[in-house]
């Protein structure tokens, strides 16, 4: 008989020295652990509590089937994903190694190879099933005074000082929607929702009646049926959304120029290690006003170069609907200040270029025919996926703060700071500078004729 049929036919299971034995309350029996047992048997006890249940299984330790994978591929070995089942029974699981070898349905036992039986009433669990289906259920913050005190202090209480002084912050009147762009936003302790969860268990290690998920925190904050938390408190939420956007929805935005063949995961594999140089990362770095400059930095070397991307002619004018990008750092524009800057070095240096999913590559492709460099995108919200390029962003807005108009810098003053960058000794690159580690590539690179866009 599969688990799962047993599953319904028996549902509720005592352990007894008889077969006569009434179980007093619901009690469940899982028969057969590793992987898919012990996930059952978890959270079947996570789901009610009150509900005992009972793992059979013979052996001491099961391999986790799902990241098998992780094996074979050699980035796992078998004792890593070998486990045993005493994180059950810090659930409230009991565990019995033994066999079970028939089923009475008549006399709802279970019997074990060892001896004895597993009374059971079905019955019983039906009716905690049926219970716990019933909707709508009450939220565990309504109920629990103490888990919700717990929650709204965490996620909205006063900012102190060291000394335990409260520290009002801004005042900011709630409106019903998301803070604006350079706005004050409300100060609070701002612990996300995972981070109360979790913390939970330590703050409350043998307490089970303070435990909540993170999940239901937001169902809290979002959806008012599910009340208990003030809508207002959204604010105090990291991104301050007055709505929920779901994940699937974020994810599911892809750029119409973006294919399959063209993401980060086909990039050649010696651009990951920097063994070979040639391969570039690119990016924008905005100020006021959408004024922009861009940004390559060649991976092995760290050796980085400036786009100047002036404001067209006709910024500041009403704009055209379905008009070119006047603000300097459109497509066409992109395009032609990259073609004009990375044509200029050997064929040889200008193998791959890593860029996001910005629209301003979205002429990826006859850029690619111009300069032959192969452009490659990063997966959506994967910053991490260009490292070197954002470390230097991060360096050049010493020269470039956030909030300061970028359209003021001339080329010449690009090419200035770009120079100064290249010139600090880098402890990556063994207290070279970048520019001396670019030019030994330089120097022994054989020499080639650069093209023209």
């Amino acid at each position: 008989m599969r688990r799962r049929d047993f599953l319904k036919l028996a549902g509720a299971v005592s352990l007894a020295g008889c077969a006569t034995a009434t179980p007093s309350k619901a009690r469940v029996v899982v028969v057969g652990g590793g992987f898919g047992g012990a996930t059952a048997a978890k959270y079947i006890r996570l789901w009610d509590p009150s509900v005992d249940v009972v793992l059979v299984e013979r052996e001491a330790s099961f391999v986790s089937c799902p990241i098998s994978n992780l094996v074979l591929a050699g980035y796992s070995t078998m004792q890593e994903i070998t486990h045993g089942y005493d994180g059950l029974r810090r659930h409230g699981v009991q565990v019995v190694r033994d066999d079970a070898v028939a089923i009475d349905a008549a006399k709802k036992t279970v019997r074990l190879a060892r001896g004895g039986d597993l009374a059971y009433r079905a019955s019983t669990a039906q009716w905690h099933a049926e219970r716990a289906a019933r909707r709508p259920k009450p939220a565990r913050l309504a109920l629990n005074a103490a888990l919700r005190t717990y929650v709204q202090d965490r996620l909205a209480g006063a900012v102190a000082t060291p000394g335990g002084a409260a520290v009002a912050g801004p005042v900011v009147p709630w409106k019903g929607r998301r803070h604006g762009r350079r706005q004050d936003r409300r100060w609070a302790r701002a612990w996300s929702p995972q981070q109360i969860a979790q913390r939970l268990r330590r703050d409350f290690p043998g307490d089970e009646t303070m435990r909540i998920s993170h999940e239901a925190i937001y169902q809290a904050l979002y959806v008012q049926g599910r009340g208990a938390l003030r809508r207002e408190l959204t604010a105090c939420l990291r991104t301050g959304r007055a709505l929920r956007v779901p994940r699937a929805r974020s994810c599911g935005r892809g750029k119409s120029f973006i294919a399959p063949e063209i993401m980060i995961s086909q990039r050649p594999a010696e651009a990951a290690d920097r063994a070979v140089p040639g391969h570039w990362e690119g990016d924008l770095i905005l100020g006021l006003g959408s004024s922009a400059i861009g940004t390559l930095v060649e991976r092995a070397t760290r050796f980085t170069m400036l786009l100047h991307l002036p404001r067209m002619v006709g910024h500041g004018d009403a704009r055209e609907k379905n008009g070119p990008a006047l603000a300097g750092h459109g497509a066409e524009a992109v395009r032609d200040a990259i073609a004009g800057m990375i044509t200029t070095l050997p064929e040889q240096l200008r193998k791959s270029l890593t860029w996001d999913q910005g629209a301003e590559m979205s002429q990826h492709a006859r850029l690619r025919i111009d300069t032959g460099v192969q452009v490659y995108f990063c997966d959506p919200h994967s910053p991490w996926q260009r490292g070197t390029n954002e470390n230097t962003n991060g360096l050049l807005r010493q020269y470039f703060p956030k909030g300061t108009d970028l359209s003021t810098h001339s080329a010449d003053a690009l090419a200035a700071v770009a120079a100064t960058l290249n010139a600090r000794p880098r402890k990556t690159l063994g207290w070279r500078t970048p520019a001396e580690a670019f030019d030994e590539v330089l120097r022994s690179t054989p020499a080639s004729v650069a093209t023209t866009p």
